[in-house]
């Protein structure tokens, strides 16, 4: 594995049943492991897309509101805020399968609660938005330790193209459950999304269990007390906040990408409004844009799986940064009878994401040393997490008293700023550079 200028020497690395200072080699059975896991997480995606755009659906209709919207987006994202970095921390305690299959059991269990509540009578919205916090702690808990797996069973070299395909098999699960969703939720109804999403979290604890992963590293287990543990979880949390700061190419990428995510995270919660307010559609036409940004963000993959991007991983990330910026400005600037071009905008935006995310998921992967991999991943979904809530916030007064168009071009004007600010760091535009 090279090291790059601003890349310090790796730590000791300890792997389960090997001596401390060894790093994890791939068997030649990763492929096999990697199809089971994403196997299951295809179908684990596929149905809680399903369900995740039945609540949408569900609060649209009750309340047309987009401060409704924005809070239940908040919902969904807080507890990474709150519990990212601590659960990253315990995540590279724990083997990966355990935390893998107990966070798909816990989500499905939250699922089940809506089930029951659902089939006694009304759903109320307040239900919706607590039962998508509690989703949303398990997702804590298993967005750091999927993202913590590739680079334990794969070789390095594979891992932008491997970013690819993970994008590409989360994406295509969400677009094929964002077009079952548009057909099950008018007869079906809530009930019947939530028992498939049960299903599928069973379904991908089954897989990642089939797979039979090892040979991860994991932290010593000691037995302490309740105040020792949680004074070592906290000096766990800042050694991975340490870690990443000594690799500063990918530091700074961090905070410029919570700069994007300040803008751009309102714009998915206000998709719906565009599409039934501004041009007023049908909750067919608000599935279809979904869908085709959903196409886009599979052609996007695809690509990046087949080519793994520029060489220098740092110009994709600032050309998705712009390309994104475009779409979303031009979004904004249509008119009411502009849906056909909303979804064109629609289809660039998805093209371009997963040349933002998935080149810096590859380099973290790359760089930083497996037994910080859950801390790292935890503390930066819990750093992009804390801009959420600025940015919904922001957004849901202009979506409420101007008009969600406005969000759009103000965004995408930013994104276009941010792309040159990112590209004339100097630490970013040499993060490929070998010493």
């Amino acid at each position: 594995m090279s090291r790059t200028s601003d890349a310090p020497e790796a730590a000791p690395h300890a792997v389960d049943g090997a001596a401390p200072g060894t790093i994890p080699v791939p068997d030649g059975s990763w492929k096999l492991k990697l199809a089971c896991v994403w196997g299951g997480e295809l179908v684990s995606v596929l149905t809680s897309s399903i369900l995740q755009m039945g609540f949408i659906w569900h609060i649209t209709l009750t309340t047309n509101s987009a401060s409704m919207l924005s809070l239940a987006s908040l919902m969904g994202f807080l507890p990474l805020a709150l519990l990212g970095s601590v659960a990253g921390a315990i995540v590279d305690r724990l083997p990966l399968k355990r935390v893998l299959v107990g966070a798909d059991l816990f989500i499905a269990a939250a699922s089940a609660l809506v089930a029951l509540a659902s089939m006694a009578g009304s759903l109320p919205v307040w239900m919706v938005i607590v039962a998508l916090f509690f989703r949303a702690i398990g997702s804590a808990f298993h967005t750091p330790a999927f993202q913590a797996l590739t680079p334990l069973v794969a070789p390095p070299e594979h891992l932008t193209r491997l970013a690819g395909v993970t994008q590409l098999v989360q994406s295509g699960g969400y677009i094929l459950g964002t077009a079952a969703a548009a057909a099950i939720y008018p007869v079906w109804g809530l009930t019947a999304m939530v028992a498939l999403d049960v299903a599928g979290a069973l379904f991908a604890s089954v897989a990642v269990l089939a797979a039979r992963l090892s040979g991860r590293p994991t932290a010593p287990v000691v037995r302490e007390g309740l105040a020792t543990q949680v004074r070592q979880l906290a000096r766990e949390t800042a050694e991975g906040y340490r870690v990443l700061r000594r690799y500063r190419g990918l530091f700074a990428l961090l905070w410029c990408g919570f700069a994007f995510t300040l803008v751009f995270s309102p714009i998915s919660a206000l998709f719906p409004i565009m599409t039934l307010g501004h041009f007023a559609g049908t909750t067919a036409d608000a599935a279809l844009a979904e869908v085709v940004f959903s196409v886009g963000m599979i052609a996007g993959s695809m690509l990046l799986a087949a080519t793994g991007g520029f060489a220098n991983r740092a110009l994709s990330v600032v050309a998705s940064c712009a390309v994104y910026g475009v779409a979303t400005l031009a979004a904004g600037l249509l008119g009411p009878d502009g849906f056909m071009g909303f979804l064109a905008a629609s289809a660039v935006m998805g093209l371009s994401s997963p040349f933002y995310s998935g080149p810096q998921t590859a380099l973290m992967q790359e760089r930083i040393p497996p037994e910080y991999l859950g801390r790292v991943f935890g503390l930066y979904g819990s750093i992009m997490a804390w801009a959420m809530p600025a940015g919904l916030a922001v957004s849901t007064l202009l979506a409420d008293t101007v008009g969600a168009p406005i969000w759009f071009v103000l965004a995408g004007s930013s994104m276009l700023v941010l792309a040159v600010i990112t590209w004339l760091i100097p630490s970013i535009r040499h993060i490929e550079r070998v010493s």
